[in-house]
């Protein structure tokens, strides 16, 4: 598969990119960011934050409730079995050590 550049896979030969006089430039610092203020920046952060949330599928009425109650009975029967195993390990204590 190739681009404007060239191919992707595999680079042109007779390139070396180490030698080019571009890469023995030292790298940009700061860009787009750097020419920003704080209060420009962070109201990009919170315009980027809107963004994303506005491309979440959020959940129906429905799944929400089913997906609840479904990490209910989970966490509740977790509960019994770690009290199952608790009490258990609680008697062979008292019979080892009793």
């Amino acid at each position: 598969m190739t681009d404007a550049l060239g191919s992707i896979d595999m680079p042109e030969r007779g390139r070396s990119e180490d030698s080019s006089p571009e890469s023995q430039k030292k790298p940009r610092r700061g860009g787009k960011r750097g020419k920003k203020g704080p209060f420009a920046r962070l109201a990009l952060f919170y315009r980027q934050i809107i963004a994303e949330l506005r491309k979440v599928v959020w959940p129906t009425r429905g799944q929400l409730s089913s997906y609840t109650t479904v990490v209910i009975v989970f966490v509740a029967i977790i509960i019994g079995l770690v009290t199952v195993i608790d009490l258990g390990i609680n008697r062979v204590v008292g019979y080892v050590f009793g």
